[in-house]
């Protein structure tokens, strides 16, 4: 997603999966010789970037959700939707073909909605243990994005919906 001398901006979501990408994105850039301008509303990914010299970041603000470190809540979904970042790395508690992507709290689905709107962009990130289950909130239709990374192919119904959706498929 993030090819050689890419230029643009970047927005990163809260989780782990993200942190880990966060760990990973800035030896990218450089190799590839690729410039990006990160945004993130993840304080644990802000600060992982924040360790390197070269990518710029900017961390949004908002209310810090306790248990997955980010801000959300109005404020952080009205600077998100300010926002036009040409890539977005979200990731979900669950996906499936009938719900969609969803999360357990209201508040962070609601910062996620936001990131899928604004960004022209989207990559899923979800381990196989995300793949057809269900969370309380939906945030998005797999119309909604563009890019799933996995890391084992999902069964034949996800399979299908993610192809119905146009969404490719990359395992990682």
């Amino acid at each position: 997603a993030v090819s050689p001398n890419f230029r643009g901006s970047i927005f990163l979501d809260a989780g782990s999966t993200s942190a880990a990408l966060a760990v990973q994105l800035p030896a990218h850039l450089r190799t590839s010789q690729a410039h990006a301008e990160l945004v993130t509303h993840s304080i644990p990914v802000a600060y992982e970037l924040g360790q390197r010299p070269d990518p710029h970041v900017t961390i949004i603000g908002g209310r810090v959700r306790g248990v997955t470190a980010a801000a959300v809540g109005s404020a952080t979904v009205g600077a998100i939707s300010g926002l036009r970042p040409d890539l977005a790395f979200i990731g979900a508690n669950g996906l499936s073909a009938d719900f969609g992507l969803s999360t357990p709290d209201p508040d962070e689905a609601s910062v996620k909605r936001a990131i899928v709107k604004a960004a022209r962009l989207v990559v899923l990130l979800a381990d196989s243990s995300k793949l057809d289950q269900d969370s309380l909130v939906r945030f998005a239709h797999l119309s909604e994005i563009d890019v799933l990374v996995t890391d084992e192919a999902p069964g034949v119904a996800l399979a299908a919906a993610l192809a119905d959706a146009g969404v490719d498929v990359w395992l990682a």
